[in-house]
């Protein structure tokens, strides 16, 4: 059987196609925008690529298309698929029923943190032996591929409360029909699509509604809006994580987030030391050891494991350094997920510069839904680059007068990587901030280009 995916660089979708190489279809995909990680993945795979989304690139018609949620009527390659009614389904949906049925189903939700998360629990997982399948938002360092099918009956996947595809305005985490949820947390995000929190919290309901009543939801204990989300109505059994409340708890041994205690229900099981930093990043942890302890692994047993967890490519990672400057590369698209990232950065760096370059590129950044919030979540740079290419849609002004003479605006990325190359000086620390390519940036910069 041969299948061709539209959106295929997308790292959702690149999973769609690793897994469904792993099954012995023959995959092929097109995309608009093919950048690594995912790219190089795909390439490995024998995966052939095709750069844009062109009505020839389905012929002749392969025998199912498997759509991406990034595209939309008046694409070319839609347009065609469906004047011509060759057989077409979500990326979800093609998941939901060719691999999940079956599989003991670990679903992790939230708007921050379901990477990492999801990673986390699926390195935990493999540690107990259970060999887990999943598929996650990123690269897991622990296994060099962002999807696979595993040999045992957990499957990991990242959850995410974005819409499947053209044809279906559901979350994509409708289709999993998870027997164990991880509820992360939730804030506003998604400008796009969903007009206010109360939009987003009816989607996780949702969500809710298909975990049955032998399996378990671990829910921040922390998060107001998860609490409501649970009012709305709760027919499986909850046990909650937080740092200052909840079931699961940890105690910070290290500010910065890198050793700390875990207890459970008051019962202190034993210390986590670790490579990741920040507050979030031991929420984080929680959840993926209390998702665990659901299949039934021993989370005391478990917590050596945290010491060799590889965090996943793009989130905080450091890619090199250029003339004594330490650069890093991360994932980020919300301010909650700016500032905790920074905060925990600052608790290990102390004194040292922090240098942000950033780029407001997902639609709720571009759109300027999150502009507000911007300023606070930089708090803990001490010097910050803003790529505001032309195509931005708001006002960059207030944000820059805002940082108080921290903050520049650059319009294109050369101009940026010239702006960082003579702001910074050794034993500064650079962090480039985007969820999409950045043109390179973060290595070009690291390598001096």
């Amino acid at each position: 059987m041969r299948i061709h995916i539209l959106g295929i660089c997308g790292t959702f979708m690149g999973g769609i196609a690793a897994l469904a190489r792993e099954l012995g279809l023959e995959v092929e995909g097109s995309d608009a925008n093919v950048y690594p990680p995912m790219s190089t993945q795909l390439e490995a795979l024998g995966i052939a690529l095709k750069s844009g989304y062109r009505a020839e690139h389905l012929q002749p018609p392969p025998d199912r298309i498997v759509v991406g949620n990034a595209l939309s009527r008046g694409n070319p390659a839609i347009e065609y698929l469906l004047d011509t009614g060759l057989d077409y389904v979500s990326g979800p949906q093609w998941l939901g029923e060719t691999v999940l049925r079956g599989r003991n189903v670990l679903a992790v939700a939230g708007t921050h943190g379901k990477t990492t998360t999801a990673s986390l629990l699926a390195h935990l997982l493999e540690s107990a032996g259970l060999a887990p399948g999943f598929l996650i938002g990123g690269v897991p360092g622990n296994f060099g591929v962002s999807a696979r099918l595993g040999g045992g009956a957990p499957f990991v996947i990242e959850a995410d409360e974005y819409d499947t595809a053209f044809f279906d305005k559901r979350s994509k985490f409708v289709h999993y029909r998870p027997q164990i949820a991880v509820l992360n947390n939730l804030e506003y995000d998604h400008a796009d699509i969903f007009p206010d929190v109360a939009a987003i919290q009816r989607q996780f309901h949702h969500l809710v509604r298909t975990i049955p009543g032998h399996g378990r939801l671990i829910v921040n204990a922390e998060d107001a809006h998860l609490a409501e989300v649970l009012a709305m109505g709760c027919w499986t059994p909850v046990e909650t994580f937080g740092i200052e409340a909840g079931d699961w708890r940890a105690r910070l041994i290290e500010v910065d987030g890198s050793a700390f205690a875990v207890s459970r229900q008051g019962t202190e099981l034993g210390t986590v030391h670790w490579n990741l930093l920040g507050r979030h990043n031991v929420m984080n942890a929680l959840a993926a050891l209390a998702a665990a302890a659901a299949t039934g692994a021993d989370p005391v047993a478990l917590l050596p494991a945290f010491a060799g967890f590889e965090s996943v490519r793009r989130r905080m990672e450091r890619i090199g350094e250029r003339g004594g400057v330490r650069v890093y590369d991360d994932f980020a698209h919300h301010p909650t997920a700016i500032a905790t990232t920074l905060a925990g950065l600052r608790a290990r760096v102390g004194a040292a510069r922090i240098v942000v370059a950033l780029e407001p590129r997902s639609n709720s950044m571009r759109t300027g839904a999150h502009a507000a919030g911007l300023a606070p979540a930089l708090a803990d740079a001490d010097a910050v680059v803003l790529l505001a290419r032309p195509e931005l849609v708001w006002d960059t002004a207030p944000l820059i007068a805002e940082l108080g003479g921290r903050g520049i605006a650059v319009s294109g990325v050369d101009a940026l990587l010239a702006a960082l190359a003579a702001q910074t000086r050794p034993g500064d620390h650079v962090v480039f901030m985007s969820n999409g390519g950045f043109e390179g940036a973060p290595r070009r910069f690291a390598a001096g280009q």
